[in-house]
């Protein structure tokens, strides 16, 4: 009976691993012990941009295979390039229903992005991620709940300058 089983792998090499894995069991013929390959992934939409949404991997650096666990199987999964594991070792533990109807729910639904306007708290160290200040910290001075604005504190030329950004446009 084919099991869902979770394989880490080099984060970034998602896509890579999985055609690897396809093309391996096409070469072995192991079409009736391997069933699907997943990448986790879900259309996340944005509440800062009305009707955007993208793709964004739910585990990056990992992949979900569906198989019989065999000596054969097992083998040829942990020794394809950049495969660093199955969770679980040397005796790797297949997913539960109930762990599998999750990832897929999660796969299947839309998940909103909120802003995190309760996390911002005067005195509190952010990194600007956005803007003309990217790649600079600064100490928040002023939450605007309504507006979604903060004045951070930055430090320009060795003085502390009030700032004005968005939410969206630092991060903690």
């Amino acid at each position: 009976m084919k099991r869902w089983y979770v394989i880490q792998i080099y984060t970034g090499f998602e896509d890579i691993v999985k055609r690897d894995i396809e093309k391996r069991v096409q070469e072995e013929t192991l079409d009736d012990l391997v069933g699907q390959i997943l990448i986790p992934a879900s259309e996340i939409a944005s509440l800062f941009s009305e009707g955007e949404s993208k793709k964004e991997k739910i585990f990056p650096g990992y992949l979900l295979v569906q198989m019989e666990m065999t000596g054969e199987t097992f083998r040829m999964v942990s020794t394809t390039p950049r495969v660093s594991r199955f969770l679980g070792g040397e005796r790797p533990v297949a997913l539960s229903d109930r762990e599998v109807e999750r990832i897929f729910t999660q796969m299947s639904g839309q998940l909103a992005l909120a802003s995190d306007k309760e996390n911002f708290i005067s005195g509190s160290e952010i990194h600007i991620c956005s803007g003309p200040f990217s790649g600079f910290v600064g100490i928040i001075d002023k939450v605007d709940e309504d507006k979604e604005r903060l004045t951070v504190m930055v430090s320009i030329f060795g003085r502390m300058t009030p700032v004005e950004l968005g939410f969206d446009q630092v991060k903690k």
